[in-house]
């Protein structure tokens, strides 16, 4: 069995930067009030002729040349998405076309802001049994898309971004040491987009309902999060046969400071083993982890032998965590 870890990394973000003061324009809001409930000060949007394939191709070709590894050498091509381009083709099957990453095979995956974490998740499997070699995952979204921008509850929270990885063998003892996936479907009107899908076709009422556009049982779903990072993330690591005490970062899902902040103390884990950068992009879904991830690799905060949890929580309700040891220098 191969051991499976991360190569290269890379993160694409719109150019366009949508701050609080922006928000305060279209809705009835402040700064103040937004930092104080979320900890965000500004998110990014894809500009028109952008879509989630233009975005993710961009994480993509970062992840590659970090990894150095060719686009042609690629066997597996996982999105992970809740804003597809479109139903079908698959975002990834885009993805590889634009990329010229002929030889692999393809396809998106759903599992919201658990997506990138389903996705490696995935995609290790295929590398450790040694059915490929080199997989690329992006957790991508255009979340702008699909917001209701006269809902100032859910408007401020979200932004647009993508985040890749490049999978492939590593030196034994390094990589992936667990993963822990569940789901709960009995949540799944906690955090929804109703219309769209083959239960409710678009219509005029629909549109006119704002049906499109997602909604969300805000004090729920912050229960919900709060209870799950600890408990997966504690999972992940007994099934590595670690603690907490082992953890040197933390990389959660990127959906507010103040669900970060209450996991981790209910955890019992220092700030400063913690990635944040929630308030520079807000909640990205399944760009969050690998965006944060990428830009902790950039910052060298990371170092060979250091043991990483990433740790994710979404719609579904889904939520899962995966522990790895760090390869790269």
């Amino acid at each position: 069995m191969n051991s499976v870890g991360i190569l290269g990394t890379g993160a694409y973000l719109p150019e366009k930067v949508l701050t609080n003061a922006d928000l305060e324009k279209l809705v009835d809001t402040s700064d103040e009030w937004i930092v104080s409930r979320t900890g965000i000060k500004e998110r990014r949007i894809a500009a028109p002729d952008e879509a989630s394939s233009d975005l993710a191709v961009k994480a993509a070709e970062q992840a590659l040349r970090r990894a150095g590894i060719g686009a042609e050498e690629i066997d597996l091509i996982i999105v992970a998405t809740v804003t597809p381009d479109m139903s079908f083709p698959a975002t990834s099957c885009l993805v590889q076309n634009r990329l010229g990453a002929k030889k692999a095979a393809t396809f998106d995956l759903s599992a919201a802001c658990t997506g990138f974490l389903y996705g490696i998740s995935t995609a290790a499997q295929f590398i450790t049994t040694g059915v490929y070699r080199y997989a690329l995952v992006i957790g991508v979204e255009c979340l702008s898309r699909i917001v209701d921008w006269s809902d100032r509850s859910t408007c401020i929270l979200f932004g647009d971004g993508a985040g890749a990885v490049v999978l492939g063998p590593v030196e034994d003892g390094y990589g992936f040491q667990s993963y822990e996936l569940r789901g709960d479907g009995s949540g799944g009107d906690l955090l929804k987009l109703t219309a769209g899908g083959s239960r409710l076709p678009a219509t005029e009422e629909t549109v006119q309902s704002r049906l499109h556009t997602l909604s969300m049982e805000g004090r729920e779903v912050f229960k919900f999060a709060v209870r799950v990072i600890g408990s997966a993330t504690d999972e992940a690591l007994k099934k590595a046969g670690l603690t907490k005490e082992d953890i040197d970062f933390l990389i959660p899902h990127q959906a507010n400071i103040r669900i970060i902040e209450s996991a981790i103390k209910r955890f019992g884990l220092s700030e400063e083993k913690v990635i944040v950068n929630v308030d520079r992009y807000g909640n990205m879904s399944s760009a969050s982890i690998p965006v944060a991830l990428h830009e902790a690799v950039e910052q060298k905060r990371l170092h060979k032998d250091d043991t990483i949890v990433l740790c994710g929580f979404g719609a579904g309700l889904t939520w899962g965590a995966t522990v790895l040891k760090w390869s790269l220098e």
